[in-house]
This record gives structure tokens, sequence and C-alpha cells, in this order.
């Protein structure tokens, strides 16, 4: 099926008093009429066909995938992923690195790792104070048997 059939023409009846030249302007003029929709047509297509690609140059990213990971006893470990596989698995890393990244990072990321830090911290220390106190017992005992 052609645009021309899909097209419809509306013709006014015909009064007696239009003179051949009349009739013939008017169907002439519902030629034209259809004429420039199909030309309007055909100028929409030919501009989308036309439309320039952009000179903006694309950004190529690089997806990598850092993952910290903290234990209670203040040991750190990291893995790094690059697309999909693996590049360092397990690798040590001190708190205070961890920290320092951290803080350089972001505000929220710097105090919720520094909040499992200090936890780290306080574990440590109070265990450090358990061992001295036992330390302190074990000298005693020693002292008592030399005597």
């Amino acid at each position: 099926m052609s645009e021309q059939d899909t097209d419809t023409i509306v013709q006014e009846p015909v009064n007696s008093e239009q003179s051949g030249s009349e009739q013939a302007g008017s169907e002439q003029a519902g030629s034209e009429q259809a004429g420039s929709e199909q030309a309007a047509a055909e100028s929409a297509a030919s501009k989308k066909k036309t439309r320039k690609q952009s000179t903006a140059r694309k950004t190529r990213s690089v997806e990598l995938t850092l993952t910290v990971t903290g234990t209670a006893e203040g040991e750190w470990q990291a893995e790094l992923t690059h697309a999909g596989k693996r590049v360092v698995q397990g690798l040590s890393i001190p708190a205070s690195a961890v920290s320092k990244a951290a803080s350089e990072l972001h505000e929220d990321i710097s105090e919720a790792i520094e909040t499992v830090i200090s936890d780290a911290r306080q574990q440590h220390e109070a265990k450090l104070a358990e061992l001295e106190a036992e330390m302190e017992r074990v000298k005693k005992t020693l002292a008592d048997l030399e005597s």
C-alpha cells in the first residue's frame, strides 16, 4: 500500500454555480495539500537520517573493586578484583594505613572505620592489662619459690 492510497482527499460538493475552472482549482489544492504532507514526512525522515554523530569523547570506565575486611582484633586484609577476576587476595594491611586511606576517601567512611579501630584498640588494651596482671602474679609466685 503506498502513501497515496492512505491519503484521504476531501472533495467538496460541486455547486451548479461553480464553473469548471473553479472545480479544477479545488481538486488541485487538495492534491497540493497531499503532496506537501508527503514532502514534510520525507524531510522529517531525512533529518533523522542526517543527524550528526557526537564529537564528544566517550569516557572509558574501569571497574576495580577494593574490599577491605577487618576483624575485632584489629587485623585488616584487602582484596582487589578487576573485571570479576581477583588480582590480590588476603593482603595484610596495617590498621594505620586503613585509617589514613579512609580519612582521605570520605568523612562518613573514616568515622565508621575509626569506630572499629577504636573498639579493637580498647580490646587490645584490656588484654594487655590482663596479661600484665598475670605477669605480676607469675613474678610474685616465682619470688616466693626462690625464698
